[in-house]
């Protein structure tokens, strides 16, 4: 069995052995007792673990919710001693049935994060800067692209009584949803992200437009799912201590027929504007689903 648990966030743990057997039950014995079943084998995986049968490719169960579980491989069905077979004819019969098989399957497991908000945007965006300022994670911080090469999580506290998981994820480019660069292992992650904080750098070191930036992250999160483009987004331009952040705003106004949002991690400034704009979002979808309900 499979049991989805808090507090269990990697898959690493089974990674490291490849078969996993549960134990066999007991032969029965005289005065007409039965062997003793054995013990269920239980493993534990994080919350957002996708069971897939290797074989077929097809989805066994989605462990979103702490303690979903799922039955993967079934044990076999004990024997029959010879007891059973006794009848009014036959009353000391020395028949007896073998034990079944027990189930075998090959598994593909796939931990997809589940978060309340997603922080996306091109490599080097600041994300990971701007979640080590809003909450406790302490990603992987650089000045080059990819530091981030899988998901950091955070809990992000708006007051005593509100706060929502905040994503780190990966950087995305061009040509992600055909799987380029980390691709589609992406954008899986961003699935779960209920909103979208998307972060546009005024000041790319490779001299690249901020504007453009936006869209080719927009054009491969629309190529990957539609549904995915759909999902609440928003729009935040970093660094803005910077001298080009005003023009970054500027042509992102533009674009967005609004103005985006102007945030600095550095210095502080618009982190509280971005904080109420969450709670929003987030207060929107909760209505939205209610209604769907």
């Amino acid at each position: 069995m499979l049991v989805a648990r808090p507090g269990v966030d990697s898959l690493a743990a089974l990674s490291m052995k490849k078969h996993w057997r549960a134990e066999s039950g007991r032969n029965g014995e005289g005065d007409d007792r039965h062997g003793r079943n054995a013990e269920d084998l239980v493993l534990h995986v994080p919350p957002g673990t996708v069971v897939m049968d290797a074989e077929s490719g097809l989805m066994m169960k989605d462990l979103v919710q702490a303690e979903d579980q799922v039955v993967v491989a079934r044990g076999g069905r004990g024997g029959k001693g010879n007891a059973h077979f006794k009848s009014a004819t036959n009353r000391a019969p020395r028949e007896s049935s073998p034990p079944g098989e027990g189930e075998q399957r090959h598994l593909i497991l796939e931990l997809k994060v589940i978060a309340d908000v997603g922080l996306i945007g091109k490599p080097n965006a600041g994300k990971s800067t701007l979640l080590s300022r809003l909450s406790r994670a302490r990603p992987e911080i650089a000045a080059y692209p990819f530091t981030t090469k899988v998901p950091n999580l955070g809990l992000v506290s708006i007051h005593a009584d509100r706060s929502f998981v905040l994503a780190d994820l990966p950087g995305l480019i061009e040509g992600a949803s055909q799987g380029v660069g980390l691709g589609h292992e992406f954008l899986r992650h961003i699935e779960r992200a209920g909103i979208l904080v998307h972060l546009v750098e005024p000041a790319p070191v490779d001299g690249s437009e901020p504007g453009a930036n936006y869209l080719a992250v927009r054009h491969e999160l629309a190529q990957y799912s539609d549904e995915l483009a759909r999902r609440p987004e928003i729009v935040a331009v970093t660094k803005s201590e910077l001298p080009e952040a005003e023009g970054a705003i500027e042509r992102l106004g533009e674009i967005l027929g609004r103005a985006p949002l102007a945030i600095s991690s550095a210095t502080g400034d618009g982190l509280d504007r971005l904080l109420f704009s969450i709670a929003e979002a987030l207060d929107r979808r909760a209505a939205e689903e209610a209604r769907g309900a």
